[in-house]
């Protein structure tokens, strides 16, 4: 008997535009690990060749990383990623595409060991299915039950006040403690401002859109706030990510930004934007089992990997 493709196309929420950011997002995922491959090993160069001390990239340091081919393929490697995760955000829900950048660890394991012609174990395997599994079926509930709507601009204040409060915090922290920093410290401050991005960026991509289709009437300034805030979590999340390839492996940056970057901009969606308003009770802690199973997953593939040729 031939199943009724209508009906288990009626219990998918998410249009079949929407659906094509799960592929896209998926790609830009493998861009990604590429790029922090790349980059860690321009970083790691020209850290060893200053005798820097993981304090921060100095200005010096971060002039010669333009001089790195290595490093500038990497931020190209990068930059397809950002545009292909910003198209991934246009078409779907934040909690529908964020958690697939957990994708870029498994990649970064797969690369790392060829390249050190280190055979992936038992050990190895076994945390990448967990986290395939989890991201499966975290996402899987996601375009079932997630709904993109409208951010209202309470919601949006929310997010940006919250963005504020945190990117003040990193700064004194980093000014105070700055040659304390561990690469621990600058991921989890990469990660959380990250997850803010990537909120805003889907901010800005649905209000500018509805812009255009308005005929660019209706301009609010606050769209403007919203892109300046998103310019200065860039900046400063990026500088994060490139200290912190310097004082640790690709795998440790990978592994933190694939687990804080996505936990924080699905609270988000879930919390302040109401993506999953319309799910039912059991989806709450469907997300939760999952999320816990993609997190076990990348904390252990990142323990267990083979260290990143430089």
């Amino acid at each position: 008997m031939t199943p009724d493709l209508s009906a288990i196309s009626d219990q998918i929420s998410l249009t079949p535009n929407q659906l094509l950011g799960i592929p896209i997002a998926l790609v830009g995922a493998v861009f990604l690990a590429l790029g922090a491959q790349f980059q860690h090993r321009g970083v790691t160069k020209v850290d060893s060749a200053t005798n820097g001390g993981g304090a921060g990239l100095s200005p010096g340091q971060l002039r010669m990383l333009l001089q790195r081919p290595s490093w500038v393929t990497g931020t190209l490697m990068l930059g397809i990623a950002v545009v292909l995760q910003l198209t991934a955000l246009y078409l779907a829900p934040i909690i529908v595409v964020q958690p697939l950048g957990a994708i870029a660890l498994i990649i970064t394991a797969i690369v790392n060991s060829r390249v050190s012609h280190v055979k992936l174990r038992s050990d190895a395997i076994r945390p990448i299915v967990f986290c395939i599994v989890g991201v499966g079926i975290f996402v899987t509930i996601a375009s079932i039950t997630a709904k993109s709507k409208e951010i209202t601009e309470t919601e949006l204040v929310i997010v940006l006040i919250l963005l504020g409060i945190i990117t003040v915090a990193f700064a004194v922290v980093f000014a105070l403690l700055r040659h304390r920093f561990l690469a621990v410290m600058y991921i989890v401050g990469a990660g959380v401002l990250y997850g803010f991005v990537a909120t805003l960026a889907k901010v800005v991509i649905d209000r500018v859109h509805t812009l255009i289709l308005n005929g660019f009437h209706g301009f609010e300034w606050l769209t403007l706030f919203c892109v300046v805030a998103l310019l200065a979590a860039t900046v400063l999340g990026g500088y994060f990510v490139q200290t912190a390839y310097s004082s640790g492996p690709p795998d440790l940056v990978i592994a933190g930004l694939t687990v804080i970057d996505p936990i924080v901009a699905v609270t988000i969606g879930i919390v302040v934007l109401q993506e999953a308003a319309g799910a039912p009770w059991w989806a709450i802690p469907a997300f939760a089992i999952a999320g816990v199973l993609a997190v076990y997953g990348v904390f252990q593939l990142s323990k267990r990997q083979p260290p990143s040729p430089l």
